[in-house]
């Protein structure tokens, strides 16, 4: 009897599972981006369903749902006050249209409308030594408030030290506000959350998984890495806070990496990006400063670019592309992880093609080793004149950073790669100043200079075995 009804079960359970492979096969033909990618999910769901299921729910959203819904379910009064201070924030501190190029002012458009705006002072931080004592420093004279948001947080020496920092100010009366992410920060104890909540700081995970249907929105994540101290200094930039970062890892030794501390109006801007996270995690707004911004004479022209996968655009990819575009003599890139799409890849060789002196710097050692043996397909798939390679020799390269010409500079966490393209928020820091296009231009030349530049196709000349391993890794670059 009991056999029998198993069988019964299992003789609706299976053809269930098939049925709802089917309904998932057309679900992945109307939303999944490529015809190819489209073609694969389809076929696996219906041919594998028991493995393919799983597999999609988890990898194959194109987009992050809630976000943008919450946002709009949370638009009350406040809300729509610091709508309005936004407004005129915009309005007294926009920058002078004159002194930016037209093809430059698309960015505005890419970033919602929210324009470049003038007199930052803004303080490039090389390595982790310059951030962190620079930001323990403004931590430790906050007044009001601290907002901080970052990918991963180690209970470590740097970690501890900023936990105690944030304990301090909590028990002085200042409001700290900390989000971390969840994934990013899987192996953080729960002690140090606990501490740092007894002690009065608000602290959650973003939670990309909350909502009715979202439990296995599991492949998206929250890659900022932020902090504002009372509305008036913004940091933002690669570093997490961790040991590594300071150079104390003895896998990698020396951490190269790149942050910036801005002073005035984009502040603001940083603070909105960390206002729209915080409502979705916690259901709550923040009292914050919106009233004041302090303006530098001379100072740089920025636009705070937050992207990420609610938007209607692939916002971080647009960037790569509008900037690769508008190289008229050179476009530098840095970045840890080189997993572009087809968009980049094709702006890259119609830059060469135009004679844009286009290089790509890259870290010598990898920390994961799969997006590492990727990154090599891509290399060869660029193996066109003018288009160069560098491999960062001293320790690992972690920043995000690019120049284009006299008239551009990125600073930010984005890496040019389809997660940040597409599956993770990031900010990104676009100036257009020639001081502070000069200054990361210096700053990647001094980098350049410690480099060995290295063939396009050098990871096709390294025997079978490590060419198979490049290619079955770049099966996996829609999620790396």
């Amino acid at each position: 009897m009991i056999e029998h009804i198993e069988i019964v079960l299992l003789g609706i359970f299976l053809p269930f599972v098939e049925l709802l492979g089917i309904i998932t096969a057309v679900r992945a033909i109307r939303t999944v981006r490529s015809s190819q990618a489209s073609i694969a999910w389809a076929v696996s769901l219906v041919t594998f369903p028991f493995l393919a299921l799983p597999l999609y729910w988890v990898f194959g959203r194109r987009k992050f749902s809630g976000y943008v819904e919450t946002l709009r379910q949370g638009h009350d009064e406040h809300a729509k006050q610091v709508d309005e201070i936004i407004g005129r924030l915009q309005a007294e501190h926009r920058s002078d249209s004159g002194r930016i190029d037209e093809d430059l002012k698309v960015f505005e458009n890419l970033n919602r409308g929210f324009p470049f705006l003038g007199g930052n002072s803004v303080e490039i931080l090389v390595d982790g030594q310059n951030t962190f004592s620079r930001m323990f420093e403004d931590i430790d004279h906050a007044r009001d408030y601290i907002l901080l948001q970052y990918f991963i947080v180690h209970d470590d020496e740097v970690g501890r030290e900023l936990k105690s920092r944030l304990i301090a100010k909590a028990e002085e009366g200042v409001r700290v506000y900390f989000l971390y992410d969840e994934m990013g920060c899987r192996k953080l104890p729960r002690p140090y959350i606990v501490d740092l909540s007894k002690a009065g700081v608000h602290i959650h995970p973003f939670g990309t998984t909350q909502g009715r249907g979202n439990r296995f929105q599991l492949n998206f994540r929250n890659h900022r890495k932020i902090t504002v101290v009372d509305g008036e200094i913004a940091y933002l930039g690669g570093h997490n806070v961790g040991d590594e970062y300071m150079g104390r890892s003895r896998k990698f030794g020396h951490w190269r990496d790149t942050h910036l501390r801005i002073d005035g109006p984009a502040v603001r801007h940083v603070q909105m990006s960390f206002f729209a996270d915080w409502y979705f995690a916690v259901r709550s707004t923040i009292r914050m400063d919106w009233d004041t911004a302090a303006t530098h004479p001379d100072g740089t022209d920025l636009l705070i670019l937050g992207s990420g996968p609610a938007d209607p655009m692939d916002t971080c990819s647009l960037m790569f592309v509008l900037a690769i575009h508008a190289a008229e003599s050179r476009i530098w890139i840095s970045s840890p992880y080189f997993i572009p799409n087809e968009a980049v890849i094709a702006a890259l060789q119609t830059a060469a093609l135009r004679g844009v002196d286009v290089r790509i710097m890259l870290p010598l050692k990898p920390d994961h080793l799969i997006v590492y043996l990727a990154g090599f397909s891509y290399m060869a798939q660029l193996a066109t004149p003018n288009i160069r390679f560098f491999r960062y020799e001293p320790g690992f390269l972690h920043q995000k950073a690019f120049v284009v010409d006299e008239r551009l500079a990125m600073v930010g966490t984005a890496n040019a790669d389809n997660r940040s393209f597409r599956l993770n928020f990031e900010i990104s820091a676009l100036g257009v100043t020639q001081g502070f296009v000069q200054q990361v231009a210096q700053m990647l030349e001094t980098d350049f200079s410690r480099c060995r530049q290295v063939p396009a196709e050098e990871g096709l000349t390294r025997g079978l075995v490590f060419d198979f391993g490049v290619r079955f890794a770049r099966l996996f670059s829609p999620i790396l």
